[in-house]
């Protein structure tokens, strides 16, 4: 199972919370279709900025991997004022600006994925419908579809996935890591097909005979337990939503990030279809540091996109709940574990291929195992690249 599918246990979690959000969805339309804004003028963008001369597409098409989220930001940073909303179809279409306003001659339309798509692979979205420019990836599911939907990452949103294993702290004090609950035969809740578990396994950090792959998003099977299993989840959404709003639950939870492990795989890279990277590198050249520069300014200045991202929600309305607690939760953790952040050089956004090299290392004898063909011979320069990554763009501390 790959990363985009995984994500679909989110929603089965949100929904046991219950609750329903009212917001306005004022200035925004939310009919049958899009509409196209009016041909902008682009004698006063900056040639920096100007996407329209670099030859992008008069609407660039970003597909993500699930609802819109609080991980989604940066992305949802390029949407200009009064976007168009289009509910049936799960997604926002607007000006795309840069620097927090900066027209570039183009449009951008982010579409919702995961129950929006049939939970449907990103790659599989992007090698079905040709209007789709980007897309949201992870290096696991670019390591599985090397060989038959090659894509290439240009930027990495998040520098540190947020996928966790949590465990209630009062009914087991003494853990402090995964492999603290592999030393004892504690059942351990996961979305079947995840690829961290083979490597957890593996390891020998977690034992086989403790896994239960019948998880199925909601906290039922884990407050059934009185808190003794330990279970899947999202460090930016589960521990805040399971002690917040869960009334089952209603306790705080402890976790250990997957990466702590050392299966760090990129989640949220943004990423092309690789038949499609030359044509594409002109516009590259100057969106990829626009959208570097979007992340910084939403971390710095989160409030009016998540205002959007609700307002989004609410549209959509398809049984993903999503409060301004839980996104304002998600914001204080990218920043408090570096799930946004600068790469070790110092840069947002950038790959380090020795990482990259070691998940090929996990990943492609754990697909070989499952019957699954990877590119033969398989590098990094196959799947990312910082080609277009701007060096000088960080988040500051």
């Amino acid at each position: 199972m790959l990363t985009t599918r995984r994500r679909s246990v989110r929603i089965a979690a949100a929904a046991a919370v219950g609750t329903a959000l009212a917001l306005t969805a004022a200035a925004c339309s939310s009919g049958g279709g899009s509409s196209a804004a009016a041909p902008v003028s682009t004698a006063n963008i900056p040639a920096a900025d100007n996407l329209k001369a670099a030859g992008c597409p008069s609407t660039v098409v970003l597909q993500t991997d699930w609802d819109p989220e609080a991980e989604h930001g940066g992305q949802y940073q390029l949407v200009g004022p009064n976007p168009t909303i289009n509910a049936g179809a799960k997604e926002v279409t607007g000006e795309l600006v840069a620097h927090g306003g900066v027209d570039t001659g183009v449009q951008i339309q982010i579409r919702a994925g995961g129950p929006a798509i049939g939970y449907q692979t990103v790659s599989s979205q992007m090698y079905k419908d040709s209007s789709i420019t980007l897309g949201y990836l992870g290096t696991d599911e670019q390591i599985a579809l090397s060989a038959t939907q090659p894509t290439v990452a240009v930027m990495a949103g998040l520098e540190i996935s947020p996928q966790i294993i949590q465990w209630s702290p009062q009914e087991h004090p003494t853990w402090n890591t995964i492999a603290d609950i592999g030393k004892t035969n504690t059942p351990v809740l996961y979305y079947q097909g995840a690829s961290y578990m083979p490597y957890l396994i593996g390891k020998g950090i977690l034992k086989a005979s403790q896994v239960n792959g019948s998880y199925d998003g909601t906290p039922s099977v884990f407050v059934a337990s009185g808190g003794q299993d330990a279970v899947q989840g999202f460090a930016t959404a589960e521990p805040y939503i399971w002690s917040h709003d869960v009334q089952s639950w209603d306790k705080p939870m402890k976790y250990e990030l997957i990466a702590d492990t050392g299966f760090n795989f990129y989640q949220q890279e943004i990423a092309v279809r690789k038949d499609k990277l030359a044509a594409l590198t002109p516009c590259l050249k100057k969106l990829v540091p626009i959208m570097q520069q979007a992340i910084v300014d939403y971390i710095a200045n989160p409030a009016s996109t998540e205002k959007l991202i609700l307002q989004l929600v609410t549209a959509y309305n398809n049984g993903w709940v999503y409060t301004q607690g839980t996104a304002n939760y998600a914001v204080t953790t990218m920043k408090k574990l570096g799930i946004v952040g600068n790469a070790p050089d110092g840069t947002l956004g950038a790959f380090t291929d020795s990482r990259v090299q070691q998940l090929i290392g996990i990943l492609a004898p754990i697909y070989a195992k499952q019957g699954k063909q990877t590119l033969t011979g398989l590098t990094p320069a196959d799947i990312v690249t910082n080609e277009f990554i701007d060096p000088s763009i960080s988040l500051k501390s």
